[in-house]
């Protein structure tokens, strides 16, 4: 088999161990099982997974279910033992030492709180200060695409998929950017209704295959607004770019969807330390 047919197939072979993690997050995902759905030896699987996917495939499963462990702890009310046993763990204290380790506090104080980066101290209501908001041209922007329905917050496995594409295919680069483009409203469809796209900035002759298909953003104006922390809170923010600044802006929405721009590297770095812009399309200038 050709070098570059079979770096295909290998990329083919992960993808299809992420989609099936991302199905299979409440049940055991050990290297064996794991090793035969990509029908490769257990010996060489995590050694070809950590190439392709960059880190190990414990870590990806670990993050995943951290990942939306966040979400019911918001916006949820199972007990935290419920949570801590879908998050594969076997007891709340282990759960609460491996949450506490990435986001810096235990999981009941997170639930509490709401949020892991405090809101800007201001004089006036929060509602009316919670964020900074510029408007700014932005160029088109030609990406590589999975698109995931689903909720929201369980979008990551596509991005695992698309960072086993990129790298498999050499083309991820410090120019790369990662976006997320989010064409429904949560508190009007149903979560397993919402449609979305997790991308990737890619040269135009880039060739795509399989669900990975090439998706245009257009330029023009847009309100940026700069979220910091969990992508669990990035529901507040849009609360309040909807319901707050928009109406008070006197800016008028233009067509098309919001995009979400990831600024820095939810792997290296903690949560309260995540990066993401908020890109709402406005309609041009008088």
């Amino acid at each position: 088999m050709p070098k570059d047919t079979t770096s295909l197939d290998y990329v083919r072979r992960i993808d299809r161990v992420i989609t099936f993690m991302s199905d299979h997050l409440d049940e055991p995902l050990d290297v064996p099982r794991l090793a035969e759905v990509a029908c490769f030896s257990p010996f060489h699987f995590h050694r070809i997974f950590r190439y392709l996917a960059g880190e190990p495939v414990t870590e990806t499963i670990r993050r995943l279910r951290l990942h939306r462990s966040t979400g019911h702890l918001i916006k949820g009310n199972r007990p935290i033992a419920e949570v801590a046993k879908r998050a594969g763990y076997g007891s709340v204290a282990a759960y609460t030492r491996a949450f506490r380790s990435a986001y810096g506090v235990p999981p009941g104080a997170y639930r509490r709180q709401g949020r892991l980066v405090p809101a800007p101290t201001t004089t006036e209501p929060e509602d009316t200060n919670m964020y900074e908001v510029t408007i700014r041209e932005e160029a088109p922007l030609h990406l590589a695409a999975i698109t995931h329905k689903g909720p929201y917050l369980e979008i990551g496995h596509a991005y695992e998929r698309l960072q086993v594409w990129a790298n498999g295919h050499g083309i991820l680069g410090p120019q790369t950017r990662s976006i997320g483009v989010y064409y429904d409203d949560p508190g009007e469809v149903k979560p397993e209704d919402l449609r979305s796209e997790a991308a990737i900035t890619v040269d135009p002759s880039v060739a795509m295959e399989g669900d990975i298909h090439p998706l245009d953003l257009p330029g023009g104006r847009y309100a940026v607004l700069t979220h910091k922390g969990p992508y669990a809170e990035l529901e507040k923010a849009y609360k309040w770019l909807y319901g707050t600044w928009l109406p008070q802006s006197g800016q008028e929405p233009g067509e098309g969807p919001c995009f979400e721009a990831y600024l820095n590297d939810p792997r290296s770095l903690p949560p309260t330390d995540w990066l993401t812009e908020i890109c709402l399309p406005l309609k041009p200038a008088a």
